[in-house]
């Protein structure tokens, strides 16, 4: 539904995205994240055909955005990070404003508004002016906007930027309807509700393609050999036998759960299983082993790690770029 070939945006000799590739699928709900200035917003603006790209191409259902922008943007509604309302119309007005802008029938009109007010849950402040309206649902407005003319690709840039926790929840619950039906690409920094809503993660950062896959992969892609490991024994001891075993490329003491006992963060020097050597480093040293688990990042983890020089293993970060060039060939 979206192919992103070699973009590139530079401002002068600033380039803020650097000859990133990537698909998202129809269906699919891609989650967009990144540190500030990594070029998310950048390359959301090129897909809408707010901004043209020094290079490379975007096709949006098969239209190029350059070559071919009337039809592109047929299939594509935006939800900038600050809602484009109208303060002095009621939300009804600029419904039916939105809608002769983007040319939907006059005979369609009516029963569309009425839909997308149902789905978006605004029907009941629909004569409303929208400067009398919450931050929330102007949020919702803004939302019902992009899907007049009912396009098949939505992209929201911090849809729930300002919102208090409860308003959050509500919009989050209508992207998650709403991604039932659309490809939906959505720009967030609260990372519970990227993993709450979508199916595949992208992270970006200084213009590149840092990690492309499901939450749930990524983190047994960066967790692996990391090992949540309770000791029966005097803490002191323990943490001096764990630190000295040469396949431990980090040993980290934790907060004591039980007393009498160490608690430690084990990760195994890259490509070893170290669950043996944790096995028998306690039985050499006669020490009780109580407790050692898988420990799994989280999304936060998994965003900071990516963002800030610890990075994937160099052929890990080249597989987001890889994978999608295959999918192009086989597409």
């Amino acid at each position: 539904m979206i192919e992103v070939n070699h973009l590139v945006k530079s401002y002068g000799k600033y380039q803020a995205v650097k000859d990133i590739s990537f698909r998202v699928e129809e269906g699919e709900v891609l989650g967009f994240l990144g540190p500030n200035g990594a070029g998310k917003s950048t390359t959301m603006n090129v897909i809408t055909g707010y901004l043209s790209a020094t290079s490379g191409e975007v096709k949006i259902a098969g239209y190029d955005i350059l070559q071919n922008p009337t039809e592109a943007k047929k299939h594509i509604g935006y939800l900038p990070e600050i809602p484009p309302v109208y303060g002095d119309m009621t939300v009804r007005e600029y419904l039916q404003f939105v809608s002769e802008l983007k040319g939907v029938k006059k005979a369609e009109r009516k029963a569309m508004l009425e839909d997308i007010m149902d789905k978006i849950k605004i029907s009941h402040v629909a004569g409303k002016m929208i400067r009398n309206l919450s931050k929330g649902y102007r949020q919702r407005v803004g939302l019902a906007q992009a899907l007049v003319g009912y396009p098949d690709v939505l992209i929201l840039d911090e849809p729930t930027v300002g919102l208090d926790p409860k308003q959050i929840m509500e919009i989050r619950d209508v992207i998650r309807e709403l991604g039932k039906t659309h490809t939906i690409i959505l720009s967030s920094h609260i990372l519970s509700e990227v993993s709450a809503v979508c199916n595949r993660v992208m992270i970006l950062n200084k213009g590149q393609i840092v990690a492309s896959d499901t939450p749930e992969r990524l983190s047994s892609r960066l967790s692996e050999n990391r090992y949540l490991v309770r000791i029966k024994g005097e803490e002191e001891a323990v943490l001096a036998a764990f630190a000295a075993c040469p396949d431990f490329s980090q040993v980290q003491k934790m907060d004591q759960v039980e007393e009498g006992t160490a608690e430690l963060l084990v990760v195994g020097k890259e490509g070893l299983d170290v669950r043996e050597q944790i096995f028998r480093l306690a039985v050499a040293c006669d020490f009780v082993l109580l407790l050692c688990k898988s420990e799994k990042l989280s999304l936060e983890d998994i965003f900071l790690r990516l963002t800030e020089g610890d990075g994937l293993p160099e052929a890990e970060e080249a597989k987001p770029q890889a994978e999608n060039e295959q999918t192009d060939q086989t597409a």
